[in-house]
C-alpha cells in the first residue's frame, strides 16, 4: 500500500470528480480512496479506466456502510461496488464504521480476502478496543485501520495497539480539514519555514514519518503537486516533538465514543440518495 494516497470525500459531483481524479493521477498518485458512502465510486472508476495507466498500478480502495453490514448484505455490497468502480479485483476493503453486524461483515470479508477478490481488508474508526477484540475471535485480523490522524489527534496510545497487532494505521482527513487555524498553526508554519515547504506538506511529512500512510482530499491541482511533493525532505527529533506537543488527547472531527456522533451515523442512514445506491 503507498503511503501517499488521493482522498474523494465530498467530491459528488459525477463529472467533477472524473476531472479531480484524472488530474491526481496526472500528478502520480496511485493509491485512491473512495466509499459507497461518498457517492463517487462510478465516477472514480471511470476516470481510472480513462486514465491509460494499468489496473495493477493502481491501488483502490473502497468501504461498506453500516446499511451492509452483515454476512450476505456486504457480499451484495461488495458486488456493487465493484460493478460502479469497473474492477475485477479491489486492493482494500474496509468495514466503514464499527457499528452494525460488523462481525458478520467481517466473516464476508475474511471470504473476499481468500477467494482473491480483494488483496488487502481493514477497518475505519475502529477503537483499539475492537482491534483487540477482533484479534480473539477471527482468524484473519484487520491490515489497516484508517481513522483521524493530525497533529491535533494523534492517537499514540492506539497506534502502539496497532504495531503490536500488525495493523497498518491510515490518516484520513490528514490536515482536520483545516478546521481550528491547522493551516497557520505557529509551529507548523515556522518548521515549515525551515524546510521551505508548507504546514500541510510538513503535517502529511510528519504522519508519514510516524509510520502512517494518509490520504489527502483537495480538488485544486496546485494543492495535489504540493501534497505530493514530500519526500525531498525530513523532520528531525526535535522538530517532531514540537508537532508532539499539539495534540487535544481527543477526536476534533468524529468520536464514535459519543453518543450524539452514534445517533449521527445512524440518521445518516435515513439519506434517500443512499437508499438509491443500493
Amino acid at each position: 500500500m503507498p503511503m501517499l494516497g488521493f482522498g474523494v470525500f465530498q467530491v459528488e459531483d459525477a463529472a467533477r470528480c472524473r476531472k479531480v481524479v484524472g488530474e491526481a493521477v496526472e500528478t502520480g498518485y496511485r493509491l485512491f480512496d473512495t466509499a459507497m458512502t461518498y457517492r463517487n465510486e462510478e465516477a472514480v472508476g471511470q476516470a481510472l479506466a480513462a486514465s491509460g495507466v494499468k489496473r495493477e498500478e493502481f491501488f483502490v480502495t473502497t468501504k461498506v456502510w453500516i446499511t451492509d453490514m452483515g454476512y450476505d448484505l456486504t457480499l451484495k455490497a461488495f458486488d456493487r461496488s465493484m460493478r460502479r468502480l469497473r474492477l475485477d479485483y479491489l486492493d482494500l476493503y474496509l468495514l466503514h464504521m464499527p457499528f452494525g453486524d460488523y462481525y458478520g461483515a467481517w466473516r464476508a470479508l475474511e471470504r473476499l480476502y481468500r477467494e482473491g477478490r480483494v488483496r488487502a481488508i481493514g477497518v475505519s474508526n475502529f477503537s483499539s478496543a475492537r482491534l483487540l477484540d477482533m484479534s480473539y475471535n477471527f482468524e484473519v485480523l484487520p491490515m489497516v485501520n484508517q481513522i483521524e490522524l493530525h497533529p491535533r489527534c494523534q492517537r499514540s496510545e492506539e497506534l502502539e495497539t496497532m504495531r503490536e497487532l500488525g495493523v497498518r494505521p491510515q490518516a484520513w482527513a490528514p490536515f482536520a480539514e483545516g478546521m481550528k487555524g491547522m493551516f497557520t498553526e505557529p509551529v507548523l508554519t515556522e518548521i515549515a519555514r525551515r524546510h521551505g515547504k508548507t504546514s500541510a506538506q510538513v503535517m502529511l511529512r510528519w504522519n508519514i514519518q510516524r509510520g502512517v500512510a494518509v490520504i489527502p482530499k483537495t480538488v485544486r491541482r496546485e494543492r495535489m503537486a504540493e501534497n505530493f511533493d514530500i519526500w525531498d525532505f525530513a523532520l528531525d527529533e526535535e522538530e517532531m516533538h514540537r508537532i508532539a506537543a499539539l495534540d487535544s488527547g481527543r477526536p476534533s472531527m468524529l468520536d464514535t465514543e459519543r453518543p450524539d456522533e452514534v445517533r449521527r451515523l445512524y440518521g445518516y442512514l435515513e439519506n434517500p440518495v443512499l437508499t438509491s445506491l443500493k
